[in-house]
């Protein structure tokens, strides 16, 4: 795949575009440019929503149940090429692939999800209303839509939104990351093999002009969307000022509270899978630590002893635990803040700075590396607790009791997840009662939830109403329509000047 073109699909096919501006993809692990994505130009976008638009009509009057054939024969397509979009994930992203495997996987569970979507447009009936009246609702598809998905799940997050937005009878334009673009193109051409119609699904390859030609269009309906929050706040209110529907999730710091009861070799196992796992890029995943009472004095050497042995190398190796940094960009951002740490006071237990490129094999001593980095004493006020770090960086705040836990969890602008672990039955009630955040878990690090509940945070970690796949994706990408209906022959004669009333 060295220096491929890695292009748009529009209209169900391949297509250069007519920007000849492209931008650089790299293998992180190795440091070495595997090929050039187009980025799409007012007109590539143009052209991308107008087959959109002319695909609407005919997919829309498909019948539920044959759209729902097309997402069945699309998941015995995915589950038989799992692997390969995994690998893709891998040397795009950088993350291992064990975890690129787990990411496919969390994917397929929503186009499984989206092959119900008969029974989920289902609306309600109410006979005799009033009387001779019948009242029912249905749900009718919004029309062309979109999702701006983020680099750290190129395959996951883009089926949190297409699979349910298709099935729903919309067409659908994918704007992916240009940083790990070829997932989308793998999938573009099993929802072909699959026997989706021509315009249904587009991905337009692109960066912030893309999105702001996406935003402004007139005749996209909906907008989708998975990134910082600085972007999904300006999305969300770009977005409604076009009078679209918007759902913007934004970024995260997640905490997990570990209590003096807690398993403690649950909790390490817990906090260094979670804290380092894709080397920190998820919006999931364990950024802060907060320890109660003396259980720090017991943990924080246990998870320095961890995080110094993580298996850092190249994520096609199956023993690899944690991958490099996705791009050189993000890997010295992640440094300026570990530098900001330690000058504002925090204690480095562990500097993942220090780790050796060499010792992740044969031809990756240039790639984006580096170890896990562990801070420990860490107060509210320092920079790399009150920011989104997006990398392998564990804060861990030390509190007296699970009062004084919540209120610092609440205290935050973020909520997207947290996680209390403790073998306390009362003290999880209370958390899971009294914390604001959008996704809790009790014993749980990572508690994103399943196909069928939908994702979703609190705070400015979600912008819009409506939470990403289940039940509340299907009601996102689609509208309800309420329909009154009576004969002549029940209709008393007379004009009627009062508002009407059930009779």
């Amino acid at each position: 795949m060295s220096n491929a073109s890695i292009q748009h699909y529009i209209n169900g096919q391949m297509t250069a575009g007519e920007s000849n501006t492209t931008q650089e993809v790299f293998n992180p692990a190795t440091g070495q440019v595997t090929g050039q994505v187009a980025l799409a130009s007012q007109a590539d976008v143009d052209t991308a929503v107008a087959s959109a638009r002319s695909a609407f009509p005919a997919w829309a009057d498909t019948p539920p149940i044959r759209r729902a054939r097309v997402m069945f024969k699309f998941l015995e397509l995915l589950n038989a090429h799992k692997d390969e979009l995994a690998e893709a994930i891998t040397r795009e992203h950088g993350k291992v692939f064990t975890d690129a495997q787990g990411e496919v996987a969390r994917g397929i569970d929503i186009v499984e999800f989206a092959c119900g979507i008969p029974q989920l447009l289902k609306g309600d009936y109410t006979e005799q209303v009033s009387t001779g009246i019948d009242n029912w609702t249905t749900r009718q598809p919004l029309g062309v839509v979109a999702g701006i998905t983020p680099f750290n799940f190129p395959a996951m997050v883009p089926m949190w939104m297409f699979p349910l937005a298709i099935a729903a009878g919309n067409s659908f334009i994918l704007k992916p990351s240009p940083l790990d673009p070829s997932a989308s193109l793998l999938i573009a051409d099993l929802l072909k093999q699959a026997g989706l119609p021509d315009g249904v699904f587009n991905v337009v390859q692109g960066d912030k002009d893309s999105v702001e030609a996406l935003i402004d269009h007139p005749d996209v309906k909906a907008l989708s969307f998975v990134g910082s929050t600085p972007i999904a706040n300006l999305i969300y209110e770009r977005g409604a000022r076009h009078g679209k529907r918007v759902q913007a999730l934004g970024g995260a710091k997640n905490h997990m509270v570990v209590m003096p009861d807690a398993n403690l070799d649950k909790a390490v196992d817990a906090l260094i899978g979670a804290a380092y796992g894709s080397a920190g890029e998820r919006c999931m995943a364990i950024s802060v630590a907060v320890l109660v009472g003396d259980v720090a004095d017991t943990i924080v050497p246990r998870l320095a002893e961890r995080a110094r042995a993580l298996k850092v190398k190249n994520g096609l190796e199956l023993d690899a635990e944690m991958g490099p940094i996705v791009t050189a960009q993000a890997h010295q951002r992640i440094t300026g803040y570990i530098e900001k740490g330690v000058a504002e006071g925090a204690e480095l237990v562990v500097d993942g700075r220090d780790f050796d490129p060499a010792s992740t094999g044969d031809g990756c001593a240039e790639g984006f590396w580096m170890g896990g980095s562990l801070f420990d004493h860490v107060t509210p006020e320092m920079t790399i607790y009150r920011e989104e770090i997006f990398g392998p960086v564990l804060a861990c705040v030390r509190v007296p009791d699970i009062a004084t836990a919540i209120q610092l969890i609440n205290d935050h602008e973020f909520g997207n997840g947290v996680s209390c672990f403790t073998e306390s039955g009362s003290v999880a009630r209370e958390f899971g009662r009294r914390i604001q955040v959008g996704m809790v878990g009790i014993n749980v690090p990572i508690p994103v939830p399943m196909a069928w509940h939908g994702f979703g945070g609190w705070k400015r970690s979600m912008f819009g109403d409506t939470h990403a796949y289940g039940e509340e994706g299907v009601r996102f990408y689609t509208k309800q329509k309420s329909i009154m209906q009576r004969w002549s022959d029940s209709i008393d004669g007379g004009a009627e000047f009062v508002m009407p009333t059930a009779k």
